[in-house]
């Protein structure tokens, strides 16, 4: 089971000597109202504080980690990116710096989980422990979230198995639809060319007078019948005798 979230607040962190005497005194009274776990009263204290203050990342980390208890995880990661100013660790040591912002990225981590969005959640802690490397809550969490993932990947709902086999069949059935129409059209393409070749063949296997004359051709061969049929009526008249009566002799 993972670990209790760690919601660090700035209770004893926050350098009340930079802040405002009625921005001081909100502040206090929403940590006040935060470990009495009255996590709506206490945002609400927080949030009058950020009106005298709007970009104080501090009350910012505080607002998010209210909005954390209350389930508005998506609020709190968003107040939590507004932490990570550069004012967060002002005027701070960097290993005290490096600490507050590693508890940011923890938090982070865990609204992530939350929403179960692990793989943001594993960036999280893992950024955590880049600038805490000695956080074993952050290790721990990483940890679970990574076993979480796997076993997700691993045991796949039984509606979806089946609803990918479902579509995988019908992958394999408009495949080989598919595949039937394109031999049929291969066939019919081949048929198509033997036909052509037959035909082809049977015209060059033709005789010449079977095939189709031109204009020309049909011209030169008409003028010969032509001059053949002047030169035989002229033959025949070469052959036929003069007719006429024999001369009688009185």
């Amino acid at each position: 089971m993972m670990k209790k979230m760690n919601l660090m607040i700035f209770l004893l962190l926050i350098p009340y000597l930079l802040m405002a005497q009625a921005e001081r005194d909100k502040v206090q009274a929403g940590n006040k109202l935060f470990l009495e776990e009255k996590f709506e009263e206490a945002n609400g204290k927080y949030r009058d504080a950020l009106l005298d203050a709007p970009e104080s990342p501090v009350i910012k980390y505080n607002i998010a980690g209210t909005e954390y208890k209350i389930g508005k995880f998506e609020d709190a990661l968003e107040n939590y990116s507004q932490a990570l100013s550069p004012d967060l660790a002002q005027n701070r040591p960097p290993a005290e710096e490096r600490l507050l912002r590693s508890q940011v990225h923890y938090n982070r981590g865990n609204a992530y989980y939350r929403l179960n969005k692990y793989l943001e959640a594993i960036r999280e802690y893992q950024e955590a422990l880049k600038l805490n490397p000695e956080d074993e809550d952050a290790k721990y969490n990483l940890e679970f979230v990574r076993n979480k993932l796997k076993n997700q990947s691993q045991q796949q709902n039984p509606d979806q198995q089946q609803q990918q086999q479902q579509q995988q069949q019908e992958q394999q059935q408009q495949q080989q639809q598919q595949d039937e129409q394109d031999e049929n059209e291969k066939q019919d393409e081949e048929q198509q060319q033997q036909e052509q070749e037959q035909q082809q063949e049977q015209q060059q296997s033709q005789p010449q007078d079977m095939q189709e004359m031109t204009k020309e051709d049909a011209e030169r061969i008409l003028d010969a019948l032509k001059d053949d049929e002047k030169e035989e009526q002229q033959k025949r008249k070469q052959q036929i005798p003069v007719s006429g009566r024999p001369v009688k002799d009185w």
